[in-house]
């Protein structure tokens, strides 16, 4: 960026940071929610109340059911790269 362009954008400074900012809070957010492992710790978690007796059998099959599609998901947005700009 030349030393004109840079004077005549600086006004736009703020929301450039601002935007910037946000797409940070986007990609962490992103990051967090595809992130297998909490899912993982909920299945063991799972069997064992299970194990326990704490849920029934038809509980603990409707929870792995939703479990097992949230890793689905997971592993089929897996696929993309994370970059930052």
């Amino acid at each position: 960026m030349g030393l004109i362009t840079g004077i005549l954008t600086l006004p736009l400074a703020p929301v450039r940071g601002t935007a910037w900012v946000l797409d940070q809070v986007v990609l962490a957010a992103e990051r967090e929610y595809y992130d297998p492992a909490p899912v993982r710790s909920a299945l063991a978690a799972l069997e064992q109340d299970l194990i326990t007796g704490r849920i029934t059998d038809e509980e603990f099959d409707r929870r792995e059911d939703e479990l097992l599609d949230r890793l689905d998901t997971i592993s089929k947005h897996g696929s993309v790269r994370w970059t930052s700009t």
